[in-house]
């Protein structure tokens, strides 16, 4: 009866603690989260709004006002302005080194806000790709970055990140990544150098120079390598688990390892150019350049999918894998640089129509966005997925408190005294 009551008092006393707590490893659960958002400017404004409609749903389901999507995601990751966005919801905030440093209402006022600054479109003016230079000078975004990400690192975060960049200089892509930080200490970089990095869309950025202990980077955009950094944020996982991190293997050593995974897009927008090879065989070169680069950014991204969809269904968890991507957004919207405050506006709305859509998947036969009637909408799926967000995070920390019990238990100490 004592040993019933000590769990009872310390299982309590773990869940009303851990409401507001450090997510733990996922060894004490059966399920590895992570959270993937894409790049795409400007256009970043529409994964925000998907991810604060996620974050009330937490805080709903775990009667937590405060609950936010470091407390429950064992990765974020995220490229371009996914990565600005990953490190904000990671970066722990200064006042209160527990809590994120932004709520997902703040990332998106800080669109709206800075956009137009980061974004400014009169000194951009007279700008043409023969221009020499980037089309904005970038000093407001490193000024913006360095301002509310000041000295945080890598290994401050609250959670683990995964951001990808491009290093020119050496010609390989950079990952940086919660870890790999021990293994490759240079990685250990500021998060606002960063999320500068990822960022500096080349022709709309200038490259991010710095340097790190005797490192140094020149990085660019982390489109470069991965628009979509989903397969990413995965592979690292895997390489944990065939590591044999001890963070990562199940207490329960019988029980499968699962990883769920949510990614979010910027949107796309449908090409109405349908070319035939008739008339494709006496394109010049020039014609040809940008018709190579669309077609390769399309087909990674589908590609990417193909993947993702294999590994889900290796590993027996199809379900764990939701894709929130608008497959239709306006010609008018889809520039990444777009900050007009009507733009704008057009970009929260079609965050929110996104959430109204039927769950697409991608047939990876005819890589065609196909619904998927018994999923629902994209926000019921989120719903759901909160559930279980909310779920994993209430056994590990029961998992954690049988630890806890077993180990008074084992050392003989008397119940007060345990208590």
């Amino acid at each position: 009866m004592a040993a019933f009551l000590l769990f009872v008092f310390i299982f309590s006393s773990q869940v009303i603690g851990g409401l507001n707590t450090k997510l733990l490893p996922p060894s004490y659960g059966n399920t590895i989260t992570i959270l993937s958002i894409d790049g795409g400017g400007i256009k970043g404004i529409i994964p925000t709004v998907v991810l604060e409609h996620l974050e009330k749903a937490l805080q709903i389901v775990a009667k937590d006002e405060k609950a936010v999507l470091a407390d429950y995601f064992d990765v974020i990751a995220g490229t371009s302005t996914g990565g600005l966005i990953a490190a904000m919801l990671a970066s722990p905030h200064p006042n209160d080194t527990s809590r994120p440093a932004f709520t997902t209402p703040q990332i998106l006022n800080f669109y709206l806000d800075y956009g137009p600054s980061i974004f400014n479109q009169t000194s951009a003016s007279g700008w043409n790709e023969s221009t020499f230079g980037p089309k904005y000078d970038g000093k407001f975004l490193h000024d913006k970055a360095h301002e509310i990400l000041p000295e945080t690192r890598l290994n401050d975060t609250l959670t683990n990140v995964v951001i990808p960049t491009f290093d020119i200089h050496n010609v390989h892509p950079v990952i940086f990544s919660s870890f790999k930080v021990k293994k490759v200490p240079s990685l250990n970089a500021k998060l606002s150098d960063i999320a500068l990095g990822t960022s500096a869309a080349p022709t709309l950025l200038p490259p991010i120079y710095f340097k790190n202990g005797d490192e140094e980077f020149n990085l660019v955009d982390g489109a470069l390598v991965a628009s979509n950094p989903a397969l990413l944020a995965v592979n690292e996982v895997i390489q944990q688990l065939n590591e044999k991190n001890s963070d990562f293997i199940p207490m329960k050593a019988k029980e499968p390892t699962k990883i769920l995974l949510l990614s979010l897009g910027c949107g796309i927008t449908p090409n109405p150019n349908k070319i035939n090879a008739t008339e494709a065989q006496y394109f010049p070169a020039t014609l040809w350049i940008p018709l190579v680069a669309e077609g390769l950014a399309s087909a990674v991204g589908d590609i990417n999918e193909y993947h993702l969809q294999t590994v889900f269904s290796s590993l027996q968890s199809p379900k764990n894998y939701l894709r929130i991507e608008e497959y239709d957004l306006a010609k008018s919207t889809s520039s990444p640089d777009n900050v007009t405050k009507e733009n704008l506006e057009n970009l929260v709305r079609a965050g929110e129509n996104l959430l109204e859509q039927p769950v697409k998947v991608i047939d990876v036969n005819s890589f065609d966005p196909q619904e998927n009637q018994n999923d629902g909408t994209n926000a019921e799926a989120l719903e759901r997925l909160a559930e279980i967000l909310y779920k994993e995070k209430q056994l590990r920390l029961e998992m954690k408190a049988m630890e806890k019990m077993k180990l008074m238990m084992k050392m003989g100490r008397p119940f007060i005294e345990a208590i």
